[in-house]
């Protein structure tokens, strides 16, 4: 079994054939589908999915860093509430994101050190959204950071001493997806030198997908591509990869 701890395949980006999604994801052995919310606007359709598809669907409530502006403190007001109406497995996605505009750096801190604070609150994991913003993250992270914070850093891409400072941490794993499949990304250097212990699966549909499919719309049965990639890496079979993974992301998300 795969679980897919990162797909948004509550967008429109599905809206013709979403059954049609799940059922392949789950004829592919991904049985396990965990939605990370973006903003006010898709929190409903996160929740209805997870209702419909009880058990294969599990909510997050969250702001994403890209939705993060002035108003940030209303959106923040609007979703709260739903951490105790939908029972969701994680707070997320939140993080930085200074790729797409870093005029919002100050505020995008504040939104995350909130969410943080609800993570706490809720005893819930956090899913980080981090990209072109490792430092920036790990500074509230070393300030905040004790042994309750635990969670994943959602697609991660980035070098060997980052990936040593986030498990240094002691309660994170690192998503992995697509990227690793990408002929120059060179993530498999580094996810080489990383026990298996500390990886969970993901795979951001519908962005971000692995070859041979690169550049056209991504979904949750492409999962055991990137498990392929990892069973060459780690030179063990992909069911082992599978149930490894699996393991990492029930004990994270408590499903």
């Amino acid at each position: 079994m795969f679980i897919d701890t990162h797909t948004h395949i509550y967008l429109n980006d599905f809206e013709d054939d979403r059954n049609q999604i799940i059922l392949e994801s789950i004829d592919a052995k991904v049985e396990k589908l965990l939605l990370p919310n973006i903003d006010s606007n898709t929190i409903e359709n996160v929740i209805k999915l997870s209702n419909e598809y009880e058990n294969i669907c599990f909510p997050m409530v969250g702001l994403h860093p890209c939705s993060v502006d002035q108003n940030f403190n209303k959106e923040l007001s609007i979703l709260k509430p739903y951490i105790e109406k939908c029972n969701p497995i994680a707070i997320g996605e939140i993080g930085i994101d200074l790729y797409w505009d870093k005029t919002t750096l100050e505020v995008q801190k504040k939104a995350f050190i909130e969410q943080i604070k609800w993570a706490e609150e809720f005893n819930l994991p956090i899913v980080i959204h981090a990209r072109d913003s490792y430092e920036e993250i790990f500074q509230i992270l070393d300030t905040m950071n004790n042994d309750n914070i635990k969670g994943v850093f959602h697609c991660f891409s980035s070098n060997l001493n980052d990936a040593k400072k986030i498990l240094a941490y002691g309660g994170f794993k690192l998503g992995i997806g697509g990227v690793i499949t990408f002929k120059n990304s060179e993530l498999d250097k580094v996810i080489k030198e990383i026990d298996i212990e500390n990886i969970v699966l993901e795979t951001d549909a519908p962005y971000l997908t692995p070859s041979p499919f690169r550049g056209k719309r991504n979904k949750s049965s492409y999962v055991p591509l990137i498990a392929n990639k990892l069973s060459d890496i780690y030179e063990i079979s992909i069911e082992e990869i599978g149930k490894i993974t699996s393991l990492n992301a029930s004990a994270i998300f408590n499903i």
